[in-house]
């Protein structure tokens, strides 16, 4: 039901979403996919022990933090992805990646994710809080990698080794160095391999056989799908198959069904793509001496439920 509405909801706006599907995990995800497997056992054991003490509140917690997403449920939203006319790809490996290719290829505006590895794998444009900026009340957060790039006053491989100092899920990252620091030894010595050279081991320690080049290579040329070969269609929903498969199979409520289906189809019935600021207010953010400077001179205005365009 969330994808189905959300989905309507983007569309209803001029909004045409494209949903990537991530392929399999590159080996040197496996530690990260180990660590994540932890995190859910202890969370089992947490909400088991709120289950005894009928803490309501922790259960669902640790029941939020259990929730994993199966290939039984991609399959299912795929098909429903499907029966809508939304277009989606399953990429070969990750989603992020493939997400940036669409983007630098102008197939796509931006990449909708939290992950920030989607700016480390070079999309030009990517935003955060597009799905739940509505339910948490925040703002939508646009970046744009070439005036980031500007800013940090880095190259697109400085930034890369930078992404991977400061810790990604593709590999460890040296203990003791915090997110400063590691922009400062970049900038100084530009590449990690500048940066061992001059490290010193008694104050940091460098994870054993340690992969960042395989990553950084990882980061540079990831497996995916050329978009070129990429036919991105939207096409009019399938009414009865959709009640069939939501409300038959699904055990929803036909009425609500109906009238999200008739919502689609008057909003696949604009021909133009809207803006993404007819969905939200827009509010620039500035640099911090500019925004020190406009402070000083006018009362700060709030805006609620705002799209925020950054730098």
């Amino acid at each position: 039901m969330g994808m189905f509405y959300r989905s309507i909801r983007m569309l209803e706006h001029g909004i045409k979403p494209v949903y990537v599907f991530d392929g399999k995990p590159p080996d040197m995800k496996s530690g990260e996919l180990e660590k994540r497997k932890e995190r859910r056992e202890e969370a089992q054991k947490a909400l088991e022990k709120a289950e005894e003490a009928g803490d309501e509140e922790n259960i669902e917690k640790f029941n939020r933090r259990l929730v994993k997403v199966s290939k039984q449920h991609n399959e299912e939203c795929k098909e429903l992805l499907k029966l809508m006319g939304v277009p989606f790809i399953e990429a070969p490996g990750e989603a992020e990646a493939q997400c940036a290719v669409l983007v630098k290829a102008g197939k796509v505006y931006a990449t909708g994710t939290e992950d920030m590895d989607a700016l480390t794998f070079g999309t030009s444009v990517q935003l955060r809080n597009l799905t739940v900026a509505e339910a948490r009340k925040l703002p939508i957060k646009e970046f744009h990698y070439q005036k980031l790039l500007e800013e940090l006053g880095m190259n697109k491989d400085e930034f890369i080794d930078l992404c991977i100092l400061l810790g990604c899920d593709y590999c460890e990252s040296i203990r003791g160095i915090g997110p400063k620091r590691a922009y400062d030894l970049v900038k100084q010595h530009h590449s990690i391999e500048e940066i061992l050279k001059h490290l010193d081991s008694k104050k940091y320690t460098v994870p054993e056989d340690w992969m960042f080049k395989e990553v950084r290579r990882l980061f540079q040329e990831p497996e995916v799908t050329d978009p070129e070969t990429l036919d991105l269609k939207w096409t009019d929903p399938d009414e009865e198959a959709l009640v069939d498969y939501m409300v038959n199979k699904k055990n929803f409520s036909e009425d609500r069904i109906r009238n999200g289906i008739k919502k689609l189809q008057k909003a696949k019935q604009g021909s133009t793509q809207g803006r993404l600021d007819s969905f939200f207010s827009v509010v620039s953010t500035t640099s911090t001496k500019r925004k020190q400077e406009e402070q000083k001179g006018s009362t700060k205005k709030k805006a609620k439920g705002s799209f925020k365009r950054g730098k």
